[in-house]
């Protein structure tokens, strides 16, 4: 972890998303990874989850135009190096979030397309899904969907042996005509991969084994604003996503016990 007393200013990072009562993902995760990153974690939060890591069972949406108003404080009074969106649950929050972005153009945006939970609960309505793609997406720095988001994106689910996973990966990235981040954590192997692809075909491919005894709840929310910490502080998109990849399975690697179950060590 970056040395809290130093006397160096903090990049600011800002983190829209909704809250996990179970404290695992969303904006409780979202402020410890940029904290742990190097940034100085803000948020806005889009809605209220009521969650454990075994599955959701309530959503308390927050107004739009409270969503926005949230942003908009923070920005008026730090600059914001990077913008991070998880969980925005309807197409109301998510066109007020895409008229936020479009005032912060110049700030990047990392976009994580939350739509379904690990446990299966859908955590973006269905109707939702057009005005992300067409709202939002052309704002972002860079998304990063996982296989089951991908697919809804797609038409298909992704393939998982590797080149072939890197093939739908540049297809969707040219798709979208925005930077994407395939994760792989979804599929049933033993060796993961990510795959970074640009429009264009260029890719760049993270392999990591499996860590079958951490609990991965909370895993795309803890990588997408740590890419965010990294942009606030100025990396290019390759090396902000390099450093994020490294410390999210260094979390997974050497996570904390809690209730006799391993988590995500989002704190080093």
């Amino acid at each position: 972890m970056p040395d809290i007393l130093s006397s160096a200013p903090l990049p600011v990072a800002l983190a829209i998303a909704g809250s996990d009562s179970g404290g695992g993902a969303g904006i409780q995760a979202d402020l410890l990874t940029m904290a742990a990153n190097g940034a100085y974690a803000t948020s806005a939060i889009t809605c209220l989850t009521a969650q454990n890591p075994e599955g959701v069972s309530g959503l308390f949406p927050v107004a739009p135009d409270f969503v926005v108003e949230q942003a908009r404080q923070v920005t008026r009074f730090f600059q914001v190096g990077a913008i991070k969106t998880g969980m925005l649950l309807n197409a109301a929050i998510i066109e007020a979030v895409a008229g936020f972005v479009e005032e912060n153009v110049t700030v990047p945006l990392v976009l994580d397309p939350v739509m379904v939970a690990t446990s299966g609960a859908r955590l973006l309505e269905e109707s939702a899904v057009e005005a992300l793609r067409e709202k939002l997406f052309p704002c972002a720095a860079l998304i990063t969907p996982n296989l089951d988001e991908a697919a809804i994106l797609l038409g298909h689910r992704p393939a998982i042996a590797p080149e072939a996973m890197q093939e739908d990966a540049r297809r969707l990235a040219d798709k979208l005509g925005r930077p994407l981040l395939l994760k792989g954590g979804h599929a049933d192997t033993p060796e993961l991969q990510d795959v970074l692809a640009f429009p264009g075909g260029v890719t760049q491919i993270f392999r990591a084994k499996r860590q079958a005894k951490t609990n991965t709840h909370g895993s795309g929310c803890t990588l997408a604003s740590a890419i965010a910490a990294h942009l606030a502080r100025g990396k290019s998109l390759s090396h902000a996503v390099v450093d994020a990849h490294a410390y999210l399975q260094q979390g997974m690697r050497r996570p904390v016990q809690v209730c006799g179950q391993a988590y995500i060590a989002h704190l080093r």
